[in-house]
This record gives C-alpha cells, sequence and structure tokens, in this order.
C-alpha cells in the first residue's frame, strides 16, 4: 500500500508582467495586479510557485520562502528537466492538457506537487530512493519547505536527518583501466558504402531525401587515407536546411569508425546542437549500454562535477558555515547519483538549478580554476571527467565542440598525448571565431590574478582555492632540487596582480595602496597593476567624451603610439614574467625527469599524476606567461608601419559594468588571421575534415567562385597544399511558398515607441512563436518593459534575455516548450536558437546586425577583405542574416515571416535569403496584416497527420 501525500497549506502564484494569479489556501482565485499580489503575499504563509528568483522578480519583492516547484522536480526527477515553467512542468509530466494563462496555470500548481509526491511514493523501494529520506530530512533541517513532504510521501516521516547521502563520492562506481589501443586502420569510406549505411541508419520507412545520399557520399571524401603528410583531404560541404546534414555525416563517420577501430571527432559550436547530435545517437543506438560504449559527449575538464570540490562543499556546509547551501547540495547528491557523465554545465543537470541556487556554488563545485591534483585525490578512480577520458579512448564517435577540440590540437592532446585523426566540424561557419578565441591572447587583471591565485592559492579571504605547493606537497617533500624552483617561482608570483587590483584602478594616489613586491623588491610597486594602470590611462585618455570617468561599457584604443610610462612598465613586467617563467620551467623539467630516473619504484597512479602536472605547468602557466612577455616586448620594439599588414593585432580595452566600474583592463593579441594557427596546429596534422554547414557561403555574391573562395579562407583552406573538396545540396524546402520577408519602412531609427509598437503589432499578428534580436541591451529592455503587459493579457507570455532572472538556455527551452510565447535577445542569441515546428514562426531584427565596428574588425576589414572593406562587412551582415532566416524552416509543413525594422537596410543585403524569396519593402501595417493572413493559413498552422 502506498504512503498518503500531504501538500502545504499554501497559496500559489504565477506572476506575469503587471498581473499575477494567486490562489489562496481556501481556495480562491485571485487575478491581481502585480503590487497587489505582492502585498497580499507578505501576509500569506510561503507560497508554492515555479522558479523563485524569477517569480520574486516579476512581482518586485525581494526573494523569501516558498515551495519552488523546481526543487521537488529535481529532487523526485533527478538528471531530468523541464522548461522551468507550469506548462513546461505539465509537460514534462506528461500532462496531456497543459495549462495555458495564469489562471489556468496557477490553478493546477498543487496538482503539480500531487504528481510528484505521487511518484516519489511510487518508487519509495528504488535503489535511487534508498537514502532519500533522511536527505530530505537533512534538507529540512537547513530550511527546505518540501522535506517534510518528501518524507512523508516516502513513508519515513521520521526519518534521521544525516549527511551521509551526500557524500556521493562513496558510492559512485569506479573506472577501469584498458590497454593502450592500436593506431586505427586507414580503410576509406566508399560512396556507395556510405550510402548504403545511411539507409541502414534511416530504415525503410523514412522520408525520401535524395539530396541525403549524395550529402553523405560527398562527406565520405573527408575519411579517405592521406597521401602527403601534411597535405589532408578537407572537404567543405554545405547543406542546405532540410538535407538531413546530421545523420548525412553521421553514416560514413561511424562506417569508418567501425571499419577502422579509430575514433572520429565531431565538433559543434553550440551545446544545443551537441545535445541534438547526442539525442540523434541515442535514436539510432537505443541500446544504453551500446551507446555508452561507442558514443562519448565530451567536454572540457571544468565542466564535471569535481568530488573532491563536492566533499570541501559538504564539509563547509555539514559544519554550519554555509549551513543554507545544504539545501541545493542536497539536489546536485540526488542528481550525481543518476547523472550520465556528471556534466554540470549543459549536460543534464537542469540549466535552472544554478539559477535558483546562484551560479558561484555550482561553478565552485567544477574544477574551473585547473586545481585538479589528479591521482592524489582520494576520489580519482570514481572521477567523472576520468571516466569520460577512458571512454573516449575507445568509442567510435566523440562529440566535442569547437574549442575543446582547437584547444586540444594546440596542446597536442587534452589529459594524454592523443590527437584526433578525423574531424567533423558541424556549424562550420563559426570555425573562423572559435579560432579567433581559441588561439588569442590577454594580459589583463582578471588573467593575471588568476594566475597568482593558481600559483599561491587563496591569499585570505573563504576561498578554497589550492595552490601549487598545495597540490604538489608530497611529490616535492624533502627533494631541494623540486623544493628551490617552487619556493622561487610562488616569490616571483607576487608580481602578478592580487585579487583585488580593480578597488585601486581608480584611486587618484596610485602609491598609496599599491602592494608592494615585499619578498623581491621591497619599496617597488607590484609591476603587473602598475602596467594596467598606465595602459587605462592610456585608454582613458584617448577615448571620446568629456566626462573624466570615461565612458561607460567596453572602451578601446590602439596600443601605438604608446606612452613612454607604459613601455617602460612593460619592459618591466617582462622580466618580472621570466622570473616566474624560468623557476617553473626548471620545476617542470625535473619533476618529469622522475619518470625516467625513477621509472623502476613510481607505481602507475604516482606517474600518471606527474604526466598531468607537467601538462598543467605548461598550459595553465608556462604558455601565457611566455605568450604575455612576447607581447610586452612587443610594446619596447619600434611603432609599426601604418597600414601595414600585421601577423598579430594588438589593442587595449578595458571593460565596465554598472557604469564607470572596471570590470578588466588588459592588452589584447588576436591572429589577424586565426584560421593560419587552425590549419597549422590542427588541420594539417590531420588525416582528414569535413567542415560542413548550411551557411558557409555568402549566397550574395554574384560570382560563384568568389563565394566558394571567400568561404574556403573563413576555415583555413588556402593555408593547406591541396585545395579543398567543394560540394553543395540546396535545401528541399520551397521557401517562396513556406516563408515571407519584410523590411518596414515606416519605424523611424532611434525611436523606442515606435520600436516597441512594431514588436507588439508582429507578436500579436504571429500569435506568438515570435524571436526578437537586438544589437542593444538597453533597447532591448526598453522594449520589452513596453510591451509584456499587453502582450500577456492576449496571451502570449513574453521572455526575454537580461530581463528574466535565466540563463539563455533555460529562455529558450521555455521559448521551444510553449509555443504561444515570444522571446526577446541579443543578436548573439541567434545561433542558440533552434526550434523547429510552430515554436518559432517569425524572426524580428531591430536592426541590421552590421560587425561591431572595434579596432580587430578594422584590422580585417582592411586586410582580409581583397581590397573590399565594404564588401567584407555586407558579408558578414548576409551570412548572419541568412542564418537567421534559416531557424524559420525546419520541415515541409513550416511556415515562417522574416521581417527587418530598418528602413536604412540596404537592397543589397536583400540577397542574403534562399532563392524565389522576395523581399517587401513595406509600412508596418502592411507587414502586420500580411504577416497575420500568412501564418493563420489553415494548411501550415499544424504539420499533417502521420502517413
Amino acid at each position: 500500500m502506498s504512503p498518503s501525500i500531504a501538500l502545504p497549506d499554501a497559496p500559489s502564484v504565477v506572476a506575469g508582467h503587471g498581473r499575477a494569479a494567486v490562489l489562496t489556501p481556501d481556495g480562491e482565485l485571485l487575478l491581481l495586479p502585480t503590487q497587489d499580489a505582492a502585498a497580499l503575499l507578505k501576509t500569506l504563509p510561503p507560497p508554492i510557485l515555479v522558479h523563485a528568483p524569477a517569480t520574486f522578480r516579476r512581482l518586485g519583492i525581494r526573494p523569501g520562502p516558498a515551495f519552488d516547484l523546481l526543487d521537488l522536480f529535481a529532487f523526485v526527477r533527478p538528471a531530468r528537466t523541464a522548461a522551468p515553467t507550469p506548462r513546461g512542468l505539465a509537460m514534462a509530466l506528461d500532462d496531456d492538457q497543459p495549462p495555458i494563462g495564469l489562471e489556468a496555470e496557477v490553478t493546477r500548481l498543487p496538482d503539480l506537487a500531487a504528481t510528484l509526491l505521487n511518484q516519489l511514493a511510487q518508487g519509495r523501494d528504488t535503489l535511487l530512493n534508498r537514502d532519500a529520506a533522511t536527505l530530505a530530512a537533512r534538507m529540512q533541517k537547513a530550511g527546505w519547505g518540501w522535506g517534510g513532504y518528501v518524507t512523508h510521501a516516502l513513508g519515513r516521516p521520521d526519518a534521521a536527518a544525516t549527511n551521509e547521502p551526500m557524500k556521493v563520492w562513496k558510492k559512485l562506481p569506479e573506472w577501469e583501466d584498458a590497454a593502450p589501443q592500436p593506431p586505427p586502420s586507414a580503410h576509406p569510406v566508399p560512396e556507395s558504402e556510405a550510402r548504403l549505411r545511411l539507409a541502414a541508419m534511416l530504415g525503410p520507412h523514412a522520408e525520401q531525401r535524395p539530396g541525403q545520399g549524395d550529402y553523405a557520399a560527398a562527406a565520405a571524401a573527408a575519411f579517405a587515407p592521406r597521401e602527403i603528410r601534411g597535405d589532408p583531404h578537407l572537404v567543405l560541404a554545405e547543406a542546405g536546411t532540410g538535407t538531413g546534414k546530421t545523420l548525412g555525416y553521421l553514416a560514413p563517420a561511424s562506417l569508418w569508425a567501425e571499419k577502422n577501430r579509430g575514433a572520429v571527432w565531431i565538433s559543434t559550436f553550440t551545446r544545443h546542437l551537441q545535445r541534438q547530435i547526442d539525442d540523434e545517437l541515442e535514436r539510432l543506438i537505443p541500446d544504453p549500454t551500446q551507446r555508452r560504449r561507442r558514443i562519448v559527449v565530451r567536454k572540457g575538464r571544468e565542466n564535471y562535477l569535481c568530488l573532491l570540490n563536492l566533499e570541501d562543499a559538504v564539509g563547509s556546509a555539514s559544519g554550519g558555515f554555509m549551513h543554507q547551501q545544504v539545501i541545493p547540495l542536497g539536489l546536485i547528491a540526488r542528481w550525481a547519483m543518476a547523472t550520465d557523465d556528471g556534466d554540470v554545465q549543459g549536460g543534464d543537470l537542469p540549466g535552472w538549478l544554478p539559477e535558483l541556487f546562484g551560479t558561484a556554488l555550482i561553478a565552485s563545485l567544477a574544477d574551473r580554476r585547473g586545481e585538479c591534483i589528479h591521482a592524489a585525490c582520494p576520489h580519482w578512480r570514481r572521477c567523472f571527467i576520468e571516466h569520460t577520458i577512458r571512454r573516449s579512448r575507445t568509442a567510435e564517435l566523440v562529440v566535442a565542440n569547437h574549442a575543446l577540440v582547437m584547444t586540444q590540437a594546440a596542446w597536442g592532446g587534452l589529459d594524454d598525448n592523443a590527437v584526433p585523426t578525423r574531424y567533423v566540424f558541424d556549424e562550420g561557419h563559426h570555425v573562423f571565431d572559435a579560432a579567433d578565441s581559441a588561439f588569442s591572447a590577454a594580459l589583463s587583471g582578471i588573467e593575471t590574478a588568476e594566475l597568482r591565485r593558481w600559483l599561491r592559492g587563496a591569499e585570505g579571504g573563504r576561498s578554497r582555492a589550492r595552490g601549487l605547493r598545495k597540490r604538489l606537497d608530497d611529490l616535492v617533500a624533502d627533494r631541494p632540487a623540486l623544493v628551490a624552483p617552487l619556493d622561487a617561482a610562488l616569490a616571483a608570483a607576487n608580481a602578478l596582480t592580487p585579487a583585488d587590483w580593480a578597488a585601486r584602478m581608480q584611486d587618484p594616489d596610485p602609491e598609496r595602496d599599491t602592494p608592494e613586491l615585499s619578498h623581491i623588491e621591497p619599496g617597488r610597486p607590484n609591476p603587473a597593476e602598475s602596467f594596467l594602470r598606465l595602459i587605462r590611462r592610456q585608454l582613458l585618455a584617448r577615448s571620446p567624451g568629456a566626462d573624466p570617468r570615461g565612458p561607460q561599457g567596453s572602451i578601446e584604443c590602439d596600443v601605438f603610439p604608446l606612452n613612454q610610462d607604459a613601455a617602460a612598465a612593460a619592459e618591466s613586467l617582462a622580466k618580472a614574467l621570466a622570473r616566474i617563467t624560468e623557476p617553473l620551467a626548471t620545476l617542470r623539467e625535473r619533476l618529469l625527469a622522475r619518470l625516467d630516473d625513477e621509472a623502476e619504484e613510481l607505481d602507475e597512479a604516482t606517474r600518471n599524476r606527474i604526466e598531468a602536472i607537467g601538462r598543467s605547468l605548461t598550459r595553465r602557466a608556462l604558455n601565457p606567461l611566455q605568450a604575455w612577455q612576447t607581447m610586452l616586448w612587443s610594446l619596447t620594439e619600434p611603432q609599426p608601419e601604418p597600414g601595414k599588414r600585421p601577423t598579430h593585432v594588438l589593442f587595449l580595452r578595458l571593460d565596465r559594468r554598472d557604469g564607470p566600474r572596471d570590470l578588466d583592463v588588459g592588452l589584447h593579441r588576436h591572429w589577424l588571421d586565426p584560421t593560419i594557427p587552425f590549419a597549422t596546429t590542427l588541420a594539417a596534422p590531420a588525416q582528414g575534415l569535413l567542415v560542413t554547414s548550411a551557411t558557409l557561403r555568402d549566397s550574395g555574391e554574384a560570382d560563384p567562385e568568389t563565394a566558394w573562395t571567400s568561404a574556403e579562407a573563413r576555415v583555413g583552406a588556402p593555408h593547406l597544399p591541396s585545395p579543398a573538396i567543394r560540394a553543395a545540396v540546396a535545401s528541399p524546402f520551397d521557401y517562396a511558398l513556406q516563408t515571407r520577408a519584410f523590411v518596414v519602412t515606416d519605424v523611424t531609427p532611434g525611436n523606442l515607441d515606435q520600436l516597441a509598437a512594431a514588436y507588439r503589432a508582429l507578436f500579436l499578428a504571429s500569435e506568438g512563436s515570435g524571436l526578437g534580436l537586438f544589437t542593444a541591451i538597453a533597447r532591448l529592455r526598453a522594449v520589452h518593459a513596453r510591451i509584456a503587459p499587453e502582450l500577456e493579457q492576449a496571451g502570449i507570455p513574453l521572455y526575454a534575455q537580461h530581463v528574466d532572472a535565466m540563463g539563455n538556455a533555460t529562455l529558450v527551452d521555455i521559448f521551444r516548450a510553449e509555443q504561444e510565447s515570444c522571446l526577446l535577445g541579443t543578436d548573439a542569441m541567434r545561433d542558440g536558437v533552434d526550434v523547429p515546428g510552430n515554436a518559432l514562426r517569425l524572426v524580428v531584427f531591430e536592426r541590421t546586425p552590421w560587425p561591431r565596428p572595434d579596432i580587430l574588425h578594422r584590422e580585417r576589414r582592411i586586410h582580409l577583405s581583397d581590397g573590399d572593406p565594404k564588401g567584407y562587412d555586407d558579408r558578414i551582415v548576409r551570412l548572419r542574416l541568412r542564418q537567421a532566416f534559416g531557424r524559420l524552416i525546419r520541415r515541409a509543413s513550416d511556415r515562417g515571416v522574416f521581417v527587418l525594422l530598418d528602413r536604412q537596410a540596404p537592397s543589397r543585403l536583400m540577397s542574403s535569403f534562399p532563392p524565389g524569396v522576395t523581399v517587401q519593402r513595406v509600412g508596418l501595417a502592411q507587414a502586420v496584416a500580411e504577416t497575420a493572413t500568412f501564418l493563420r493559413t489553415r494548411a501550415f498552422v499544424t504539420p499533417p497527420p502521420p502517413g
């Protein structure tokens, strides 16, 4: 007999924009202005709600106690997720009629709580719930409102509170080592075999897509054996939306991996596509044991739960310090016992969990600062990332991201010296930007303070940071040859900026509080902080405006001409950094020498640890120190001739937040053409690469050859010996029939009232399912404030980046789940929104998405444009418009409308859109009317029934 359940005798609340629905404890349903609802709730017990931070923000009140259904969901269904709204929760709980509207939603909240508690009661005897009652009791003791109701549902209302269930590091399985893998064979994948594999993956009843087979056959060329060292097979394959690109490249990739017993690394730019590929593979390989053996989703070490950090956090919370963290740590413990891979940054941990309890706690549970002690960790054999590393060594397909893959190539391996030989770069139009980020360097306040902390550990405060001495203590103890360089490096690290450097940047008396090099050169100010202060002065001196504090936001200026004081400070800092580099290099060399000198004495765990420390010293310290010294010494050289093409672009930048408050200041270095290091470090050593996207080429180019040449330049093809293999498969969709595109001509630029009116009218015309993209956060917020209440009254919830207390991934999940909702975001959200079907029918751009006119772009449009800087800008815009337009249509039954609210948009940019799409320049009223008529065509409102 199942235990009974009990529910809180509490009100329920759902907050909208300007209104809120409240269900009182005695069952009265009220629809009130948010101010009245907030006042009422102050007189009632803590309410039942969904997403407390977002709800309290909309109510305009300080966060307080509440029965958040997301907490309960995370406890009852760990490692499962749901859109964090009443409707999203109902859908996740298989409700056939999820509620729509504030009143329907608020009346459903008690039912959702009952459903979750009933599920818990029914599963009380499962292995997962063996310790659930004692954990809930411990969380209740820390203030978790649901605790008593959970123990009641589990039939153990008197369960003793204990910390033991949070100690998951005692229960997780250990990994086992396997023999090293031999190198893969080099058998090719013939086109005919790629087509057959694709047909087998699709099954006999799949929709026929002739272009998909052609695409798979073309992609197979990337898996041919290399003929000349340093000359890989590079295939550029553009697959129009709807081609079935993912399965198209998985067919030859999986076949090559099977035939040759090697791994293919599939790289994406966005986490969403990583999840999408993983879901596709789950459908193809439904057996979880087989899938776990053959497929691995790989991310950087900083993305995974660190069990040692978890143990530290549990210890702190259990001892009374940070007692309130027991509740989120309890939910993390539940998740850790159910997760597939321990990824806390986009895996099966709900993205809204950090939003409920603060991102700092979740971030602190991962090794985000490179402090892993590897085999010295008592939990090493249960470590999530170590499990993933070992699985990836024997997997057939490894799904990663561009940043990780490029970092791996630059480092010559991640956790060992193994580097892939076969790659697929999906979202290939982002290769240039990903390489730009991966191969750049920044000598800044944040970066130097972070290196100081990595070397010296926490210097005061409550940080759990472990310094290098603590991490190496047992390896260097009683070894003077190792202790001496370690001591020298840590003493020299005083030259780096302390954690509180930013607080002194605006001090009018720079000598008063600047820390001295007391252990090296008494009386001399910190050289890193002195250099940063001087380049900050140059930045402010050369920025426009009369305010002595300088402008808000980010400020950039050219390095040259560099003021003389800064040049002298650069030389001084370079010498100080050399005093850190030299002993660290010696320490690394002598540590690694132990592998040979003590080969017969070292056990495997110690050998692994020394190798890992050697890699860590190189990547976390020596590489950035050497890059910084090169940058600093370049400042002491003669000024470059104006107009001369540089290899690198150097500039100064000051980042600010909340007005003139400094966030970071530094010297930055980027490759002018970042595809050069991409080609030399990743592509040239590989056997073959497939770079693919729906938008590789600029469709606005009149000459197809020019379009291909430009696409090749953005992925580094000109820097390889042999030309790239080109392939293009057109989209099967009828864009002339399925889409409309408008440029609205009567919205005055800069008029926020007109801009808001346009968004309001268009979102009402589409009846929701609209995405609004902005180039400025201030305008986004202003438009949201003007239109959200009216849209909500029309039954269209409006969510917004930089407004709602939710992250981008959470907002997109809500937008995907709630088809009648609309979403506002900056242009950067364009790539994160991949929403098939009726959930996205309208894309509205506030302005033409011109590239940001910063120093780096200035240099690239001069030197990489082949003498046509205007054309260089246009290509970037056309690709952005094309990418956004491509989000609208994902299947043959979709309809979509694209609107640009910029009457100044040049006609030459309108060639961005697919053939057959005619861009109409019309007034707002006509655009609204045609949008409403077009999207309400019944044949396209819902997808056709199957069969």
